[in-house]
């Protein structure tokens, strides 16, 4: 990525980041604190009863002939409601927000938002008897991308499911969904994509964690595999009267689409205990 790309990039992270935290910090001042290590043992699971607002920074570099570069931004805000005594419905929203060079050969720069993926699992309250906590709803793609070359042009739609297991300070789960085109633009290919996410995480006392995950996305139609494998560090903290969690970590690309060469992650989600 171009300096002055990348300059432009990191100053639009950190307003938003500081302006978002600034409007939050009231609605979190009468909020009930929780234990640093209760909470990171919850940020583990994508299903947990917890409201959250991640800011997920991801940088990768050395993508295709040309040599590009990407920062992208996903925001992800994770809404839990109660529909009952015994389920759960959680709702996510992957929203990314793009700053790339040359990514499809010499092919310029482009930023603004990508395409919007809104997921919705219904979870039951409590794990079964062997300790299984599960999710599984529909998953939604939005063409919101403000440039051709950062979405898809469709609309999509697919199943989600997620399963995991926490035993002690250990979790170990997947999770994984399948996209579908269904309308859009009809001068732009079809979407037929599968993307799986196994993850194990390590907590640690203080409300420190070490996670270990691969995101793997399967291009059906396009016949190509791209993914990463992300080992993310990280510790809950208090900004002020706001709780959040931050951490990092490199990315390790692979698969035989336009992959990145190497590339790295950071994190900052505020948290919203009940």
């Amino acid at each position: 990525m171009k300096t002055q790309n990348l300059s432009e990039a990191l100053k639009f992270v950190l307003t938003f980041i500081i302006s978002l935290s600034t409007c939050l910090v009231a609605y979190s001042q009468d909020q009930q604190t929780s234990n640093a290590d209760e909470l990171a043992k919850k940020l583990q699971n994508p299903v947990a009863s917890l409201i959250s607002v991640p800011f997920q920074g991801n940088f990768d570099f050395g993508i295709g002939p040309a040599d590009g570069s990407r920062f992208t931004l996903n925001i992800q805000p994770v809404i839990p409601m109660s529909l009952n005594e015994d389920w759960n419905l959680i709702a996510r929203v992957i929203m990314p927000i793009t700053f790339q060079s040359d990514v499809f050969g010499d092919s310029g720069s482009q930023s603004g938002l990508g395409d919007a993926t809104i997921s919705a699992f219904f979870s039951p309250k409590e794990p079964t008897s062997g300790g299984l906590i599960w999710g599984v709803g529909p998953a939604l793609l939005i063409p919101t991308a403000t440039d051709d070359l950062l979405g898809t042009g469709k609309f999509g739609v697919g199943p989600t499911a997620v399963g995991l297991k926490q035993i002690g300070n250990v979790t170990v789960g997947t999770l994984v969904n399948h996209i579908w085109s269904i309308a859009g633009d009809a001068d732009r290919g079809d979407v037929s994509v599968t993307f799986f996410q196994p993850f194990i995480a390590k907590n640690f006392s203080g409300g420190y964690a070490m996670a270990l995950n691969t995101e793997l996305t399967q291009n059906w139609d396009a016949h190509s595999t791209s993914g990463n494998l992300n080992l993310v560090g990280s510790k809950v903290i208090s900004l002020g009267s706001q709780l959040a969690q931050v951490g990092g970590g490199p990315r390790i690309p692979y698969g035989n689409g336009n992959t990145a060469e190497w590339g790295f992650r950071v994190i900052l989600v505020l948290l919203f205990p009940k």
